[in-house]
């Protein structure tokens, strides 16, 4: 069973998308495929979500998605340019027309300096571009961490598919 505001926000995603005839997939790492899981607890889902991938390693960033090896290594698997390569790589291989990309550092281990726990990159794409937003969530606990993020990829997809 999912969170109200999960829910509230997934059907918003699935209704907007209903409405203007488009299919959805989604490209997870810190999230682990809780957005396709709040996506596929509603009912009727499956006429807007066309596929999801949890792709947490690189290997699966660059084999599954197609994100560049010299992306990965320049900017790291946790930056705006990896979560807009996952969208776009997700609309590539999916025929989707829109994507939804999430990469971050839920904790409790993995932040640096640099990019502390709780950093969190969020991409959505589709025929009208890619919007990406940065997240800096801080050190709230591994689950916090993974529903921001959630809730602010479904915002970011709402915006980028021109909801008000």
């Amino acid at each position: 069973m999912i969170e109200e505001d999960f829910r509230a926000a997934a059907v918003r995603v699935l209704e907007l998308c209903r409405t203007r005839k488009l299919k959805l997939a989604t490209a997870e790492s810190c999230t682990g495929g809780l957005i396709a899981a709040a996506l596929t607890e509603i009912s009727g889902s499956s006429d807007v979500l066309e596929r999801g991938w949890v792709t947490y390693s690189n290997a699966a960033k660059e084999q599954d998605l197609g994100v560049p090896a010299g992306t990965l290594s320049c900017f790291g698997a946790v930056s705006a340019e990896v979560a807009r390569a996952m969208a776009e790589g997700a609309i590539k291989r999916s025929g989707a027309d829109l994507a939804l990309a999430v990469t971050g550092i839920a904790g409790p281990k993995g932040g640096t300096v640099d990019k502390p726990i709780g950093l969190v990159h969020i991409a959505a794409s589709g025929p009208r571009g890619t919007l990406t937003r940065e997240l800096h969530l801080g050190d709230i606990g591994r689950s916090e961490v993974r529903r921001q993020s959630v809730l602010a990829a479904f915002a970011l997809l709402i915006q980028l598919a021109g909801a008000s």
